[in-house]
């Protein structure tokens, strides 16, 4: 009889460490820019903490998916938690010396983005030895809300406490980070790879997850048209609404209402997944999903009002999250125990590699034709990502569970939780992520101690 999530308690442990993490992260990822901000005066170098986020993570994802594969999980997480704990301790003594140089931050932005890339492919590779197939949905979507409700805490508390004192977040990041790694360390489940063959960061190790996505077609199709085509849309599409309700930099309130509004979307399309047991109807959530993207530019390229472009930002983010949630649950039991690391951080990295370019599309359009002409031609390139879901073959039938021939994750004796799960039962997804969170990737890894940069995404999953 399969063990209830609320009586797994190594699933638990590995909630509460990811909800520790990523509300400090969360902290000081407004904490940081800020900063250096107030230590320098230049926003040039506020944003340079973004970029080189970004790039760390887009030049790491892929071996760290490798190093989660090669390495015990469990280990690799604890690992990476005492690497945070050290980068994040370091700062937090600089800032509370008074001196910041803008060296140690950089590497601490750098420092931060690497190691979640080791540790967000490391967490799914576990959850899918701690989870059985069939509670994967319910498991990957109570971490989705775990992450979004963080991610609307996190930077108000950080902003307060930077308030009172610049090293406040950061010490409160370095709190979390401690407590994670003691929930890590409590888990008792642990996963390892089967086999060890070839150099470890050879070209075929390092597109082994590519490679895997690339030969299922169904995957390959949902990956290029909902993770890159839609989070590259709806990207200049949340930065379009942004900007065009802001009067032009005058007033933040629209703006701001538009992407509280997308937060608040994910957040309830995470605490409505279990419901709707989203794995079940991944394609048709994915297609609506799409038409419904749509439809909100054209609203509003037509309507020009705060409230309602909120209201439908919303609603495509409660539904890409959900359908998210649905396709990496799918991903998570058709890819073989042993791949979950590479195959996870490939999916990540087809996804964020577009995410720096939306928003610049989406200023582009603004600048070139105005608000109207900007909403209805990203609506035209959504339409065109809804059309490729809705009638390709290959996003039509969806791959098999991929079913275990033998157990492969050793326990410790006198547990009762954990064992590795036949994946022959569809799961009724995330990471994100990780990603963060795009749609087709799956979450944010979320439960990772890295400092993930802000944005918007039409998915939750990744952080």
């Amino acid at each position: 009889m399969t063990t209830p999530l609320r009586g797994n308690r190594d699933f638990r442990l590995l909630w509460l460490s990811g909800l520790f993490a990523v509300l400090g992260g969360q902290m000081s990822s407004l904490a940081l820019p800020l900063l250096v901000l107030k230590e320098t005066g230049s926003a040039v170098q506020a944003g340079a903490i973004g970029t080189v986020s970004v790039g760390a993570v887009l030049i790491t994802m892929l071996p760290g998916g490798v190093m989660a594969d090669r390495v015990e999980r469990r280990r690799l997480m604890r690992v990476c938690d005492v690497g945070s704990l050290i980068v994040v301790t370091a700062l937090t003594a600089a800032v509370w010396s008074g001196h910041v140089p803008m060296a140690l931050v950089l590497l601490c932005a750098a420092a931060g983005a690497v190691i979640g890339s080791v540790y967000g492919p490391a967490v799914f590779g576990l959850m899918r030895a701690v989870v059985p197939a069939d509670q994967m949905g319910t498991a990957t979507a109570r971490l989705q809300a775990r992450t979004q409700t963080a991610r609307l805490v996190g930077p108000l508390v950080g902003g307060a406490l930077f308030g009172i004192h610049p090293a406040l977040p950061f010490a409160a990041e370095a709190l979390g980070l401690l407590l994670s790694t003691v929930c890590v360390a409590l888990v008792r489940t642990r996963s390892r790879a089967r086999a060890k063959a070839g150099p470890v960061f050879s070209r075929r190790e390092l597109l082994a997850g590519l490679t895997f996505l690339w030969g299922l077609p169904y995957l390959r199709t949902v990956l290029l048209v909902f993770g890159l085509g839609m989070n590259f849309a709806f990207g200049a599409l949340t930065f379009t609404a942004l900007t065009a309700f802001s009067d032009g930099g005058t007033s933040g309130v629209g703006g701001g209402f538009v992407l509280t509004c997308v937060s608040a979307g994910a957040l309830s399309g995470a605490l409505l997944a279990p419901r709707i047991r989203p794995a079940r109807h991944s394609r048709v959530l994915i297609v609506a999903t799409c038409w419904i993207c749509v439809a909100a530019a054209g609203v509003m390229a037509w309507i020009s009002r705060p409230v309602v472009a909120g209201v439908v930002c919303a609603l495509c983010m409660c539904l890409s999250t959900i359908a998210s949630i649905g396709f990496l649950s799918k991903l998570l039991v058709v890819t073989p125990e042993e791949r979950v690391g590479r195959v996870q951080s490939a999916a990540g990295f087809l996804s964020s590699m577009v995410q720096p370019f939306g928003p610049l599309a989406g200023g582009a359009l603004l600048t070139a034709f105005g608000a109207r002409w900007a909403f209805a031609l990203t609506g035209c390139v959504l339409g065109v990502s809804a059309l490729v879901v809705t009638f390709a073959r290959s996003a039509r039938t969806e791959p098999s569970p991929h079913r275990a021939e033998e157990p492969t994750v050793p326990q410790e004796p006198g547990t009762g939780t954990g064992t590795e799960p036949e994946t022959g039962t569809e799961a009724g997804t995330g990471t994100e992520a990780g990603t963060g969170t795009d749609p087709g990737t799956g979450i944010d890894p979320g439960a990772g101690p890295a400092r993930a940069p802000a944005g918007a995404n039409p998915s939750a999953t990744g952080d």
